[in-house]
């Protein structure tokens, strides 16, 4: 299966598609640095500016945590979950951790397929 990701379209292209890029690409928010054993929060938001549908045959199925190749946690969604209306799906994800991170989240649009954050770092003291 390919994986999207926001710079995988060229600087051309990106202007043209940043609302098709943009409302799919998830988005990994949370501090640079947590406490070892300390619950920490990250939120994942998909899109930044533009919103996402929430259509019976066009909704995000799921969007996932990874720390490096270990998946972290999921959030599964159903059609409709939004309301039946375009909206920034997003999921708080609540962790303990006890060594550094590396942070990527990942989102499955039913249309449009899989897609991939950027890597966020995250150091634990």
């Amino acid at each position: 299966m390919k994986i999207n990701r926001y710079v995988d379209i060229s600087t051309i292209d990106r202007e043209a598609k940043k609302d098709y890029i943009d409302r799919h690409s998830p988005f990994v928010h949370c501090d640079a640095k947590t406490l070892k054993g300390q619950k920490f929060t990250v939120k994942v938001k998909l899109g930044d500016e533009y919103v996402h549908p929430d259509d019976f045959d066009h909704y995000i199925a799921y969007i996932q945590l990874w720390n490096g190749e270990f998946m972290l946690g999921q959030a599964s969604f159903a059609p409709g979950t939004l309301g039946n209306m375009p909206g920034h799906a997003e999921v708080d994800f609540h962790i303990v951790p006890n060594k550094n991170l590396k942070l990527t989240a990942m989102a499955f649009c039913t249309k449009h397929g899989l897609w991939q954050s950027e890597e966020v770092l995250v150091e634990v003291e």
